[in-house]
């Protein structure tokens, strides 16, 4: 497979292990290995304390499996499979997809959702969401990119970057859509449970479609991304069959401890999910004051869900330009549109960390200094 390189991680890879303040990142705060492990109930502690560092089972450990189905009503751990999130794309679209395949995918996306496919030989039509309209999708756009050789939609919500959240009864219209032309979803589901306030969690994919593969992971809204934990979850037993013999030739299987910590994550989501929910949403609080602020540099919708948004930034030309100067002069990182394949006037802001406030409080600064 000729793949061209992976813009967003090659920008992480330059500035995040070196930038004093990371602005972007679109993971939540994360947490010692002592405090999760303080969490654990008795039986999965002394799994802990007994655990043997060998192979692990392919599929994942039957009680990661068992508790990841039980955030998916109506499917048990035989409709689960354990990945790295990453490759979990990989793992569906290369048991999924042939070139010559239609491919739709959301845009602005993360890159690997329609990278792939274009890398096997499809033909990948990007469904751009609608920034007028505060970044809402627009089945009427997407049936108009629909082929007879479509094969597989690719849609994430809670949206990475715009922070975008369908209304109600949209994804029911999606799935009659896709049924109707026997086409497959995958359902980028990194961000559920990140929905603000009291509103309701969305309704995972696989639960409603049956050709739907919902793709979720512990990275996100657990705040645990160095677990390299992730799941896909379908009702379709031949995809998923194969999509674990490909795994074959990718992880065979995973990490013995982070499974074990994945299952104590997994038991204590609701303390966990809390927590970040409400750091995730005085943080937006915060970041509101600074857009009105700054309303004649910074134009951006208000995200129904998630932890980052995508403002576009009409006091410079270039934001890829402005992101450069603004790491070299602050050491604030913030990654520009381009590194999404988006044009070069946004830039996404992740507001899942602790230090938020004093970081924003810096960029405030820099910009009344510099460009008022």
């Amino acid at each position: 497979m000729n793949i061209p390189a992976f813009d967003l991680e090659r920008y992480f890879a330059k500035y995040e292990f070196t930038a004093k303040y990371l602005l972007s990142c679109s993971d939540c705060q994360t947490m010692p290995v002592r405090e999760l492990v303080g969490m654990a109930s008795e039986t999965t502690r002394r799994l802990w304390d007994n655990l043997a560092l060998g192979y692990t089972e392919t599929m994942g450990h039957p009680l990661l499996r068992r508790a990841i189905a039980d955030l998916h009503k109506g499917l048990g751990p035989e409709n689960t499979l354990v990945v790295v999130p990453e490759e979990g794309i990989f793992l569906l679209m290369n048991s999924l997809l042939k070139a010559g395949d239609h491919v739709v995918c959301i845009s602005p996306a993360y890159q690997s959702l329609h990278e792939i496919a274009r890398a096997m030989g499809c033909e990948v039509s990007d469904w751009v969401l609608d920034e007028t309209d505060a970044w809402a999708p627009n089945l009427d756009a997407l049936e108009r990119l629909l082929r007879p050789e479509t094969k597989l939609v690719v849609v994430n919500f809670p949206h990475n970057p715009t922070g975008s959240v369908p209304g109600p009864g949209f994804l029911t219209s999606l799935y009659a859509l896709l049924e109707e032309r026997g086409i497959y979803l995958l359902s980028d589901e990194m961000y559920r449970f990140l929905e603000p306030g009291d509103a309701p969690v969305l309704v995972p994919a696989c639960q409603e479609y049956s050709r739907a593969v919902t793709l979720g992971g512990l990275s996100k809204a657990f705040g645990l991304p160095g677990l390299r934990l992730g799941w896909l979850v379908t009702r379709d037993a031949d995809l998923l069959h194969r999509m674990s013999r490909l795994k074959d030739y990718t992880t065979i299987c995973h990490s013995a401890p982070s499974e074990v910590l994945g299952v104590m994550a997994l038991e204590n989501r609701e303390a966990i999910i809390a927590r970040q929910k409400g750091l995730v949403w005085d943080n937006l609080k915060i970041l509101d004051s600074f857009f009105r602020t700054h309303q004649d540099f910074f134009q951006c919708a208000v995200p129904k869900g998630g932890s980052m948004c995508f403002p576009r930034v009409t006091g410079v030309d270039s934001t890829l330009a402005f992101c450069e100067k603004l790491v070299e002069d602050t050491g604030i990182m913030v990654a520009p549109s381009a590194m999404f394949r988006f044009g070069d006037h946004h830039v996404r802001f992740g507001f899942g960390r602790r230090d938020f406030p004093r970081v924003l409080e810096i960029l405030s600064h820099y910009i009344s200094t510099h460009f008022k």
